[in-house]
């Protein structure tokens, strides 16, 4: 079992991750990974670089929080959707610039391209807008996230869940590159999607994706 101390490093770690990939920039966007009961989160407004294990806040399974520093303002999706998803271990949030452009139009990411079944389905939904670190936000997020391990936020960013914060985060970053490779193919015209029946067959395909044994994998 991790122990808490390694969970706070980690959650650091991701943090600070986001940034130097460019998927996220100062002190937006917010990492938490599941913990006994609640979660672990980032505290609000302070320099990732800056953080210490000590200033990462627990939330336990009230919603009640407990550290030196305030939880990070969207703490309320990260509880609900702990609670809500027993698969989901870790959650990571940024506002990347390609994700977080096609959120202020307030639109899906279609199945444009294969690998949007990574996220989980045969598109990437938008939620609704609401103001940020409200219950309503939190509600919207939950049905957005119904089905998928990725949403966009509607004129705010995305939210990418995972088994670990390392695929919380590989996966954020691949979300990115697609909103990236979406609004592209946009400036041109309207791509053509992939039919429902295909992407089912992907989805099907991405049951064993990354989890081939070595044995298996062509050389």
């Amino acid at each position: 079992m991790t122990s808490e101390q390694s969970i706070r490093r980690q959650i650091i770690r991701t943090a600070i991750s986001m940034n130097t990939l460019g998927i996220n920039r100062g002190t937006s966007g917010n990492v938490s990974a599941r913990h006994d009961k609640g979660c672990l989160i980032t505290p609000s407004g302070l320099s990732y670089e800056t953080t210490d294990r000590k200033d990462i806040v627990y939330i336990d399974e009230e919603g009640t929080s407990y550290g030196e520093c305030a939880p990070s303002s969207e703490w309320r999706f990260h509880y609900d959707i702990y609670q809500n998803r027993s698969d989901v271990n870790a959650i990571v949030h940024t506002h990347s610039s390609f994700a977080t452009a096609l959120s202020c139009l307030r639109i899906e990411v279609p199945a444009f391209h294969y690998m949007v079944a990574i996220c989980g389905g045969d598109n990437i939904r938008c939620a609704p807008y609401a103001t940020f670190g409200t219950q309503k936000l939190s509600d919207h997020t939950i049905l957005a996230l119904a089905n998928r391990n990725t949403c966009l936020l509607a004129n705010h960013g995305m939210i990418c869940l995972g088994e670990t914060l390392d695929k919380a985060l590989s996966l954020a970053v691949e979300v990115e590159a697609l909103c990236e490779q979406y609004w592209r193919a946009l400036q041109i015209g309207k791509p053509k999607l992939l039919t429902k029946k295909e992407m089912q067959i992907v989805l099907k395909k991405f049951q064993t994706y990354g989890k081939a044994k070595k044995s298996n994998v062509s050389q």
